[in-house]
Order: C-alpha cells, then structure tokens, then sequence
C-alpha cells in the first residue's frame, strides 16, 4: 500500500484559535524557582493519607533532569506489609506515555513516521487480521471492513486519541470496533488505537515492544523492576490495590504487552523515566520538542469525553494533546503531564519544561487522588495543571 509523504515530525495540529492563544512557542521564559524543598514531604504524604483513607502512597520527585527523591509510604497489600520504593506497582496508562516516547526514538531512526498511515506498516489489509491472534482480545480489527477510514489511521492520531474509536470496543453496545468521527477530528481518549500501532509496529516491522522498550530505555536507565509483561521475580514485593470502598484488587499478573496499559514498575524506576523524559534521553532534539509540542487542542472539558464533537470553545484553554502524554501552559511556561487509573490504582506525573522538574505519584488505592493537586502543588508549587480536567468534579482534599 501506498504511503502519504510528509515530515519527520510534522507541524503543531491545532486550530487558529489555539494558535492565537498560545503559539508553537514560549512567548516568555517563566522566572526560574527556588530549588526544590521537600523537607515537607513526609508530614504532608502522612496527613493526605489520613484525610483521604489511601492505604498506600510512593512519590518520585525529579530536578534538572534527575531524581532528587523517591519515597513511599504506607502498605502494599491488605496483610500491611510496607510499601517500598522497590514495590512492583501498576503503572496503568503511565505505560501510554512511555509508548509515546518509545514511538518518537523509531521516527529519529526512520522506522515510523507519524503522519504515514499505520495500515501501509502491514503486507495485508487490516480488516484481514481477524483472527483472535490477530487482535489479541481487543477489538476485531475486521470489524473496520466496511469502513475505508481505517487506511487513514496515523501514529500521530494514535498518539493524540483522534482515531475515532472509543476506548475500547468491549466498552460499545455490541462490542465491535468502530469509527465514531474521521481520524484527526479531535481528541477522543482511545486504548484501543494506542492498541493498534503496537500491533502495526509489531506485525509491519517485526519489532517487539515489550522487549524493544526495555533495551532502549528500561535496562540503560537502570529500572530493573519494571516490565510490560509479568515476572515471576517480581511476587516477592508486589503491591496489591485498594478500592474505593476499601476492598482489595489483587496484582493482576498480565501475561501480555499491552502498549495501552500492562507496565509494572516502582516509584524509582518511573522517577527514573520521567526524569528521562524530562532531560530528552534517547531523542533527537526535534524528536524530544515533537513530544511536548501541542498536536491537537484539547477543546472538551474532561478526559474522557463523550465521542461527539467537542464544544467549538476549550473548556481549559492551552490544553493539547502530545505525543503520548498531555501538554498544557501555566504561570511556569509549558508543562505535560499523565495518569494512570482504574478501580484501585491513582497514578499521576506532571513536569515542567522549566528547569526539567517533575513529580511522580504511585498509589496503590484510588482514594488518594483528591490529595494529588495539595501533593503536587506543594512540591512544583502553581503550575497551572488542570486539574479539573483530568478529575472532573472530584472534590479535592486541602491540607
């Protein structure tokens, strides 16, 4: 199949409007900080603990590239044995923005271009893999066979959520994998396109990314406990969950990479990787401005929005999608940020440009997540993450 020409990287996808607002750019370099402080931490992690009801908590926190503090409080499972910065912990969609990240280093080396349709990655139509080997319990990629638009499906559309898919498509009435808007149309949150480039990486190209992300970027920043599938050594300090009524979700064992979501890792490996991500490791310049630089305006008012086009104004303006990971401007200049959650895991990392400064939030009980903006804001100070998107109406705790 044919492929569109177009560049490496490409140019920011956003709309005048957003451009008008905020540029490509820094307009002005924010004022540089005060080194950070994190003297505070342990009382703070303590009374955010208490307030909320969280059972377990771990708190990476990066400067100038590199991380400064890793730290972990509470349990890792309901027998109350202690949470360490060791403890194998659920990244959840934190794995989406390492994917990202993995992504940009292929279009350094000429392996992907963001702008290339995934399908011309595959000696076969996609609609043909239908198989369950094929789409691996996701969805059925032959659903899409009355549906041309899936020869139009980028990398980049992928790494924005604008394919056009829900979710994922176990989530849809009749669970088949659809089209609900042309990809490129806007931000729509989607596993399950995220799902599809792995499969075009790895059915086009022959690489492995469980195994590809590890070599390039687990093993040479020395995070030797984290994965995106199982290890047996890893039961001997997992962290179990915590729901929000306070029932245990034992450590599922995923036996499957899953771009979308299987990571496992600890406090200090996933400082590690957003200190990483902080300093560029691994990028080309033009690749590490491609990752934070706005694609796509974000114009809905939450994260997971509804698959109808959005309102013609953004509801948190500055807000755009990256190249994996969610960008966003403040009082300190541009910043970008990821979650990562389901019924018991609250995971959360935000950095800053300015100065390479991130913190990283590991919580094995989903009821610490109103503390995050108190927990944050303490260490980064105002940042102008926007919380009310990423949370909705979540009521949140203030120390």
């Amino acid at each position: 199949m044919a492929s569109r020409p177009g560049p490496k990287f490409g140019h920011c996808f956003v709309t005048l409007a957003f451009l008008a607002l905020m540029g490509c750019a820094h307009a002005t370099r924010p004022p540089a900080r005060a080194p950070i402080d994190t003297s505070r931490l342990d009382v703070l992690a303590a009374q955010a603990m208490t307030a909320t009801g969280a059972r377990g908590l771990a708190i990476a926190v990066i400067e100038a590239g590199r991380m400064v503090s890793a730290r972990s409080y509470g349990v890792r499972n309901e027998a109350g044995e202690p949470l360490t910065t060791d403890t194998i912990m659920y990244g959840a969609s934190l794995t989406k923005a390492a994917f990202g990240y993995f992504a940009l280093q292929l279009v350094d080396e000429g392996k992907l271009a963001l702008d290339q349709p995934i399908a011309a990655l595959l000696p076969r139509p996609l609609p043909e893999y239908s198989t369950q080997a094929d789409h691996d319990a996701y969805g059925n990629w032959g659903d899409l066979a009355d549906d041309r638009r899936w020869r139009d499906v980028t990398p980049r559309h992928v790494l924005t959520h604008s394919t056009g898919f829900a979710n994922f498509s176990f989530l849809e009435p009749d669970g088949k994998l659809r089209f609900h808007f042309d990809p490129g149309a806007y931000y729509s949150y989607s596993g399950e396109g995220i799902m599809l480039l792995q499969f075009g990486l790895e059915r086009g190209t022959g690489l492995r990314v469980g195994a590809e992300m590890k070599q390039r970027f687990f093993d040479p920043l020395g995070m030797t406990r984290t994965s995106l599938i199982w290890r047996p050594d890893f039961v001997t300090n997992l962290a179990d969950g915590f729901r929000a009524d306070g029932s245990v979700e034992p450590h599922d064992e995923r036996s499957r990479v899953r771009a979308a979501g299987s990571m496992d890792t600890t406090i200090s490996d996933m400082g590690r990787l957003a200190a990483a991500m902080a300093r560029g490791f691994g990028l080309s310049k033009a690749a590490r401005r491609a990752f934070v630089s706005p694609q796509l305006a974000i114009l809905s008012p939450g994260q997971f929005p509804g698959l109808q086009p959005p309102p013609a104004q953004a509801a948190f303006p500055g807000l755009a999608a990256g190249v994996g990971i969610i960008t966003f401007e403040g009082p300190m200049g541009r910043g970008f940020f990821k979650g990562g959650h389901n019924d018991s895991t609250a995971n959360m990392m935000v950095c800053l440009e300015t100065g390479q400064r991130c913190v990283v939030v590991l919580a094995n009980d989903v009821r610490a997540e109103p503390a995050f903006p108190a927990l944050f804001g303490a260490i980064l100070g105002e940042t102008g993450m926007p919380w009310g998107w990423e949370y909705g109406g979540m009521k949140f705790w203030t120390p």
